[in-house]
């Protein structure tokens, strides 16, 4: 049940050092320990969401810090929407859904950044489709199988 490490581990392409600063940078963030805070929250709430595979290279291109957030707790039982992902984040950190939105996307931007196009297309895949726009990205809704 537990994520095993892939032998081989590249390192990855930041510190947690440059992480920081990254997110400090994208989300206009006054000092690194609020940047520091967003990505561990945030990480720590979106690692809740993936399962297999994905988890477990999504975190192997994160430095050690930050996967070990992603990686804190076992996924949950039942997905949430992507405005259910902010609204709990919200809710859990006391801030308004606005500035989880805006903690989001600053991580992610980041976590976009050093995982690539193919792993967060793969990562998208398992998540619904709202959790495209909280990586920066617009993803048009699946057409719907008519009945015949």
């Amino acid at each position: 049940m537990y994520d095993q490490p892939r032998p081989n581990r590249p390192a990855p392409a930041m510190t947690f050092d440059q992480m920081l600063e990254r997110v400090r940078y994208e989300g206009a963030y006054p000092t690194r320990e609020r940047a520091e805070e967003a990505v561990r929250t945030v990480l720590a709430a979106l690692g809740r969401q993936i399962t297999g595979d994905e988890r477990v290279d999504l975190a192997q291109c994160l430095p050690v810090e930050a996967a070990l957030a992603l990686t804190c707790s076992a996924p949950d039982a039942e997905q949430l929407t992507g405005w259910g992902f902010v609204k709990g984040l919200a809710a859990q950190t006391g801030v308004s859904p606005a500035v989880a939105r805006w903690d989001t996307g600053a991580v992610l931007a980041a976590v976009t950044r050093l995982a690539g196009p193919d792993l967060i297309a793969r990562v998208l895949q398992r998540l619904p489709d709202d959790y495209a726009l909280l990586f920066g990205q617009a993803r048009l809704r699946r057409p719907q199988p008519t009945a015949a």
